[in-house]
């Protein structure tokens, strides 16, 4: 009995393990870089001081100072053409005619009263130049502010003057006069007495300045009313070595006159922080 033989199938074939495709995770997908804004060469300031070295900021120190001492240089020879009337002025306090011991003193009072004039013309080129040096990557705006606190800096410094030579100098020439007079007779050169007034009128125009400086600083974000109020204690020492510093007197009368002032004007620069920190909040 004959049996068929059953066709054997065919072998299937192993699936072979290196030909199944491997998923491989897909790189993630970098975001465009975004746009590096361009230098803007028609204002070559802003900011640009937050990029510079040691060189760079010698550099700019310099071409500061060259502005500041340009600027004084201008008024003090504009100075030379009114100090004669300025001299005749101050003399009112001293007497009739100034005591020159040396054959150059008169020169030297002259040039110092035509220097102090400088001075006084030169206060808004020189206190930009020295904001801008300290006060690193202002912007168009900011440089704006700055700019347009100038014209009431100026005022302040000369409402300072004033003061001084009203309330401060009066008191402190009749003191200096009648000290001891039955020991000692007063007879002031002018070189004395011409840097003891001009002295006293310019760093009492500087102090008030200062309320504004604080107030374009706050608006800035660069001075908080809350770090001047929790140094008060030191503004206290502060006014009295500047009064010791202003007044050459020693009695206690001119040392009030002086520094009472000063610390109304660091009250008031509390005051005008305060109202620059609301400005600067409300422009971001």
């Amino acid at each position: 009995m004959s049996s068929k033989l059953k066709p054997t199938p065919p072998p299937v074939p192993k699936p072979n393990a290196s030909a199944v495709p491997v998923s491989r995770p897909t790189p993630p997908v970098k975001p465009p870089p975004l746009p590096t804004p361009e230098p803007n060469d028609n204002d070559p300031e802003d900011g640009h001081e937050l990029r510079m070295g040691l060189l760079e900021h010698l550099n700019e120190l310099r071409i500061r100072l060259f502005r500041a001492a340009l600027g004084l240089v201008v008024g003090t020879v504009i100075g030379f053409f009114f100090a004669g009337q300025v001299l005749d002025y101050l003399k009112a306090p001293y007497g009739e005619r100034f005591i020159a011991l040396g054959p150059t003193d008169p020169v030297v009072a002259y040039f110092r009263v035509a220097l102090l004039i400088g001075a006084i013309l030169s206060i808004p080129i020189t206190t930009y130049q020295i904001l801008m040096f300290i006060v690193p990557g202002l912007t168009r705006k900011e440089r704006g502010v700055l700019l347009r606190a100038l014209p009431a800096i100026t005022l302040l410094f000369i409402v300072g003057a004033l003061f001084a030579w009203f309330l401060l100098i009066p008191p402190a020439v009749n003191f200096l006069d009648t000290f001891q007079s039955e020991l000692f007779q007063a007879q002031w050169t002018a070189d004395r007495y011409l840097g003891f007034v001009t002295a006293l009128i310019f760093w009492m125009g500087v102090a008030f300045e200062t309320p504004l400086i604080f107030f374009v600083l706050s608006i800035m974000g660069m001075v908080q009313a809350r770090s001047l109020i929790k140094n008060w204690r030191f503004a206290i020492v502060g006014a009295a070595v500047a009064a010791a510093f202003i007044t050459p007197t020693v009695d206690p009368v001119n040392m009030f006159l002086v520094m009472a002032p000063l610390l109304a004007l660091y009250t008031l620069s509390i005051f005008l922080v305060l109202i620059g920190q609301r400005i600067n909040q409300a422009r971001v």
